[in-house]
């Protein structure tokens, strides 16, 4: 395969508008279409990635002629609709994690895909942090052996976790940033079925603030082959916390060897009293800041590096040459959705949980 592509992107906040730029510049993509319920969003990203069209109207990006695949970057609450009506035009789609926020909505984009043939792929970008790729690569060649538990923990300012629940108070950080902690257990464990989850929460300036979101949730993951996994969150940091995205830690133990992966960034350090803007947040400055702790990757000398880039290229060469793509399908991320659902449903009722779910 070497072809050339039209692309539909869906939602021009900041990631659709970073994935346009980054489209933009892919040798195999020679037409882009903006679409976002403000159509001065819409026109702000078309001028930034030279896109042909562009306007208010989902579906009519979605349907022009002249695309081929669809990004959906819209609000973790809006994702259904674009992507079923992509899925309805027989194109390939790429949206944001989590597939969706119910079981039930991700069990339509599943049936829909399945029956149309079309591939859908989920943007958990973490697979694409080098860091991980390279672990991925260790697990795949056999030198830690057989897994037998990970621990996976990730922390993040209360702006930041503020500003995800006003956009939607369902995207919690366990269903919105833990999520991608789940997805890389179940890529480093082979896609293992998780059988039971037990978590337990305590709520503070979160719940202060009017949200029903835990300030930290911890929790314990078993798998089918007996493995277990130990995953935290903590979204409700000082407000001024040096990491502008997620500071992380994941570990694994194997039978063969040991794997500990510190994705904190605390070893780069800069303190600025010019002030540095924060990856998510445009009204929100920090003076001390972890470099490369941004989650989507950095801007530097005019070029974007980091998870999203390395994504956004990757499934986009897999289009165009068919090229191999380790994003998750549709169906992959129903079980993070699953996974991450389980947590909060273990929390809420006190009592360990046993999967599946009911849908």
């Amino acid at each position: 395969m070497n072809r050339q592509i039209g692309l539909g992107i869906v939602g021009a906040g900041r990631i659709g508008t970073l994935r346009a730029r980054l489209a933009a510049k892919h040798a195999g993509v020679r037409f882009i279409a903006i679409a976002d319920c403000d159509p001065n969003a819409a026109a702000r990203t078309a001028g930034l990635c030279g896109a042909t069209v562009h306007g208010s109207d989902n579906r009519a990006a979605i349907e022009h002629p002249e695309v081929d695949a669809v990004i959906v970057a819209t609000p973790e609450g809006e994702h259904l609709a674009p992507v079923l009506a992509a899925i309805a035009c027989g194109k390939p789609v790429l949206v944001e994690k989590p597939v969706a926020l119910t079981l039930a909505d991700a069990d339509q984009v599943i049936e829909a895909a399945h029956k149309a043939g079309v591939d859908v792929r989920v943007g958990y970008s973490r697979r694409y942090k080098d860091r991980y790729l390279i672990a991925r690569e260790q697990l795949v060649q056999g030198r830690l052996g057989r897994v037998l538990g990970v621990s996976a923990r990730v922390y993040n300012s209360r702006a930041q976790a503020l500003a995800m629940l006003g956009r939607n108070p369902h995207a919690t950080p366990v269903v919105d940033a833990l999520t991608y902690y789940v997805d890389l257990v179940g890529w480093f464990l082979d896609g293992v079925p998780l059988r039971e989850v037990y978590a337990r929460g305590q709520k503070g300036v979160l719940a202060k603030a009017g949200y029903a979101a835990d300030d930290v949730d911890y929790a314990i993951l078993t798998y089918a082959d007996g493995s277990v996994v130990n995953l935290s969150v903590s979204y409700a940091l000082p407000s001024k916390y040096p990491a502008l995205g997620h500071a992380a830690r994941v570990e694994l133990i194997g039978d063969q060897g040991v794997m500990i992966l510190d994705d904190d960034h605390t070893d780069q350090l800069m303190y600025t009293e010019v002030g540095i803007p924060h990856v998510y947040l445009p009204d929100h400055e920090v003076n001390m800041v972890f470099l490369q702790s941004g989650t989507p990757g950095d801007w530097a000398l005019g070029e974007f590096w980091g998870p999203i880039a390395n994504e956004t290229r990757a499934w986009l060469d897999h289009l165009v040459l068919g090229s191999p793509c380790v994003l998750p399908d549709a169906r992959t991320a129903r079980a993070t959705l699953e996974a991450t659902l389980a947590i909060e449903a273990s929390i809420a009722r006190g009592v360990a949980v046993h999967l599946p779910l009911p849908s």
